[in-house]
């Protein structure tokens, strides 16, 4: 991994040994790198597995409806919590 830091912006781009842009984003508290082409919500559940799962997604601290999840778009630095259930007796 390789990291750069830009002067005129305040944040740090990664990018991996094949030299892919690598987003970073807070998920669930924690630090996450996803590719570049990570750009919506719903691309970024399908990255995670959970296209499938019945989720909430909040998006720096803004709930999200699932119609939105496909026009939504995320960037570096932002912090999104996601939700999923489990069903159990």
């Amino acid at each position: 991994m390789r990291w750069i830091y830009l002067h005129s912006h305040p944040r740090v781009i990664k990018f991996n040994s094949k030299g892919v842009h690598i987003v970073q984003l807070i998920i669930n508290g924690d630090p996450i790198g996803v590719p570049e082409t990570v750009t919506t919500i719903s691309q970024l559940l399908l990255h995670l597995g959970l296209e499938e799962k019945i989720v909430i997604v909040e998006l720096n601290q803004v709930i999200l409806e699932k119609a939105n999840h496909l026009n939504t778009t995320v960037s570096s630095g932002d912090r999104i919590e996601i939700v999923h259930f489990v069903g159990g007796g």
